[in-house]
């Protein structure tokens, strides 16, 4: 009863919710009257752009440290996954291989249907801004522009890259110290929780954003700017959807014989509970118990569910390739292939830790288009008032993969018991929903019951 009152007091969450509900509303509100303002008085509408500038700058005050803490601390998680051996190595494995996948699948999606190519908002912008950054250096001076002047000269110049390059370096540094290294984690792990509390509440002026840039796009284009938006909205659902039943499916099949529908199916609840909170986040807990439910062993559930969380992002993937090559062409100045794939280079690194926070996965787009053609950075605007409506597939895309990861790696560990599975699946061994506290991971120390699928401190 304690531990139930305990839950029942400690009631942020569902306010949580229901904060994130009134912006994804107000956002949809401020989207509706950037386009009629777009289209009853152009002329207005344009001298709104500064809004959205405004709000892009906002974003990119945000990308360094962002990208700083979460390299560092993803590097910390590689090193205690990769402790537990053959669970760790496989997990890790396979998340940067499907990350990868995904990233290259968003990239060819994009490439065939040229996302923001009829748009062509300040065509000639793109080009006087290379040459004014000295677009024509050489492979030197790149290179050697990687390195910051002092280590923390990356933070105040802005610099992406530099940034990248130095959190490299910390992770890697403070991998080799070892425990020495577990207090400075923790002290990045608290300035990466202030950051993100600092960009959750730069995402509150998101909707006053999506106003200034949508008004100045329709003022701009006209109807084209909705025809492209729509475009590579439904163009992005599409791919998701293709990816995890074809992809992931294919691979579940062939790997398990596990049907893709039934375990999605099985996953019902908690796929509607992330529709109504465009966070995958929110369902982390209840995939924990049902992985265990479901007959995956607790370790491997405990080692692969976390980690993926932060490294297996398929849906935020798709989304970062697809964006930036709609922004790149919707300035009529798109991304060459050797771009496209430093693009990616960089994305499968800097997109580790995007999911959860909203608003993460905006500034790593905008750090991405930031650290490789910093003229794109301001068409971040663009994509601000669908982002929220784009939120929803990558987080459902993001926990699919996921519950995927899961079976597979416990399939591969011979860490499954198929037996239980097929009960499960039947229906003969339903989920008990009362044994699941909605606020946590899990607190019972008890080892016994199959249904409850506790797991313990998961996240440490």
């Amino acid at each position: 009863m304690a531990a139930t009152e305990t839950g029942a007091g400690q009631q942020p969450a569902p306010k949580r919710r229901d904060r994130s509900h009134y912006l994804y509303l107000a956002v949809i509100v401020a989207v509706a009257l950037g386009i009629t303002v777009g289209f009853l008085a152009p002329g207005v509408a344009k001298d709104l752009k500064p809004i959205g500038t405004g709000f892009v700058n906002l974003i990119k005050m945000l990308i360094s440290p962002i990208i700083f803490c979460t390299i560092v601390l993803g590097i910390g998680s590689v090193r205690k996954a990769a402790k537990v051996g053959a669970v760790g190595g496989l997990a890790l494995g396979y998340f940067m291989v499907m990350s990868t996948v995904a990233l290259g699948i968003g990239l060819l999606v994009g490439n065939l249907i040229h996302p923001g190519t009829d748009l062509d908002i300040d065509a000639h912008k793109g080009e006087g801004a290379k040459q004014a950054a000295g677009g024509d250096e050489g492979t030197a001076d790149f290179l050697l522009g990687i390195i910051p002047k002092t280590l923390v000269s990356a933070f105040t110049e802005g610099s992406v890259l530099q940034t990248l390059f130095v959190a490299l370096l910390v992770g890697f540094a403070l991998q080799a110290m070892g425990r020495a290294g577990e207090p400075v984690l923790r002290g990045i792990g608290h300035i990466q929780r202030l950051v993100f509390r600092i960009l959750a509440m730069v995402m509150w002026v998101a909707p006053v954003g999506a106003f200034g840039a949508i008004a100045a796009v329709v003022g701009e284009t006209g109807g084209k700017a909705l025809a492209a938006l729509a475009t590579i909205m439904i163009a992005f659902y599409i791919t998701c959807v293709l990816f995890v039943f074809v992809v992931l499916g294919a691979i579940l099949k062939l790997c398990t014989g596990m049907n893709i529908f039934r375990l999605l199916g099985y996953l019902g609840r908690e796929f509607l509970l992330i529709l109504s909170t465009s966070s995958s986040e929110t369902a982390l807990p209840r995939l924990i118990a049902k992985m265990e439910h479901l007959g995956v062993s607790r370790p491997v559930v405990g080692i692969t569910v976390p980690t993926g969380y932060s490294f297996n992002l398929d849906g935020t993937a798709i989304y970062l390739t697809m964006a930036s090559l709609f922004i790149a062409n919707a300035l009529g100045d798109p991304l060459s292939v050797g771009e496209q794939i430093a693009l990616l280079g960089f994305m499968i690194i800097a997109s580790k830790g995007a999911a959860g926070v909203t608003g993460a996965g905006l500034a790593t787009l905008a750090g991405g288009l930031q650290s490789h053609r910093p003229e794109l950075v301001d068409g971040v605007g663009l994509i601000v008032g669908i982002d929220r409506f784009m939120s929803e597939a990558r987080a459902l895309t993001n926990f699919a993969g996921n519950a995927v990861a899961t079976v597979l790696v416990g399939t591969w560990t011979k860490e499954i018991d198929k037996e239980r599975v097929a009960e499960v699946f039947a229906g003969r061994l339903p989920f008990d929903e009362q044994t699941l506290l909605d606020d946590g991971h899990g607190h019972g120390p008890d080892p016994e019951p199959a249904p409850a699928g506790t797991a313990p401190s998961l996240t440490k």
